[in-house]
């Protein structure tokens, strides 16, 4: 049988993150999130404000 060697595959590198890189990482983090949630608000308002005026005015 053949040994389960994986010298063949590369093993990445990995570096410790210093405290001033983590702070910077969470607060892109935190920016990007904001930016899609309100993205996100702002799809949602549209939709509403177009079909809310379809939707009030069809009879039932």
């Amino acid at each position: 049988m053949a040994e389960d060697n994986n010298t063949d595959i590369a093993t990445p590198l990995t570096r410790s993150l210093t405290p001033e890189e983590q702070k910077k990482r969470q607060q892109r983090n935190i920016v990007l999130a904001l930016s899609i949630l309100g993205f996100v608000v702002i799809v949602f308002l549209v939709t509403i404000l177009r079909l809310g005026s379809s939707v009030a005015d069809r009879a039932f």
